[in-house]
């Protein structure tokens, strides 16, 4: 039954992926993002990684879908319909997304992976989070501020253009 679920959730995220970058919409190549963002946490609850799918819907999909749509909503008097999607370049660099794919595949293929056993810590939580974000606190709050004062500052010079 979870392989089926993986499967149906892998084909979803995929698919959604992959209208990602080939929607002409940029409003609906946002979506199509939450889509796939919703699809990896997904994925994350299949693999009891309950934390992770938490934080994938918390910081990804509320917070930089977000921020994509305000960016979307902010320049799409920019945007031009007619210009062309694709650039002459786009096979060179499918070329090297396919000679990417096989060499990671090959890699976690062929590497034996060291599985550990054994029962984590009682306070394995508590001692992720301060190895995380301990020496971190100050540049991610610093981070953070930044990025609300840049969102202020595009919404006013959006008001202003109006």
């Amino acid at each position: 039954m979870e392989f089926v679920i993986f499967g149906i959730l892998a084909l979803v995220t995929l698919g959604a992926a992959l209208m990602v970058v080939t929607t002409q919409n940029l409003l609906r190549s946002a979506l199509w993002l939450i889509l796939t963002f919703f699809g990896i946490a997904g994925i994350f609850v299949l693999l009891n990684a309950e934390f992770l799918a938490v934080v994938q819907v918390l910081v990804y999909v509320g917070a930089i879908s977000t921020l994509i749509i305000f960016g979307v909503m902010l320049t799409r008097k920019l945007m031009d319909p007619h210009q062309p999607r694709f650039n002459s370049q786009w096979g060179v660099v499918g070329g090297f997304a396919a000679l990417l794919f096989v060499v990671l595949a090959t890699v976690v293929t062929h590497v034996a992976w060291p599985v550990a056993a054994g029962e984590a810590p009682a306070d394995a939580i508590q001692r992720l989070g301060t190895d995380f974000v301990g020496p971190y606190v100050v540049p991610f709050e610093v981070a953070s501020v930044l990025l609300v004062v840049a969102m202020i500052g595009a919404i006013i010079i959006a008001r202003e253009r109006e």
